[in-house]
């Protein structure tokens, strides 16, 4: 898959969601405080899920900004 700025990346459900918010994986290691590794897997592969404290640390963070989002948006 090629993405509108060629960078060719496949991006998860996750990553498109963030990609279309203009959320950067960056905000979100910065803000939920989990790893550069962990977000950069859950936004390319489609089958990565998180651990349960990983997710509730994620939608924390995008609901502390005014998101609603649930487990199920992304993960399931």
């Amino acid at each position: 898959m090629f993405s509108f700025f060629g960078l060719g990346k496949d991006r998860s459900k996750f990553g498109k969601w963030l990609d279309r918010r203009g959320i950067s994986q960056k905000w979100v290691e910065d803000n939920a405080k989990v790893s550069k590794g962990t977000v950069s897997r859950l936004c390319s592969e489609s089958d990565a899920k998180p651990n349960g404290s990983t997710a509730n640390k994620i939608l924390k963070a995008l609901k502390k900004v005014g998101h609603s989002v649930d487990y199920d948006d992304f993960w399931m």
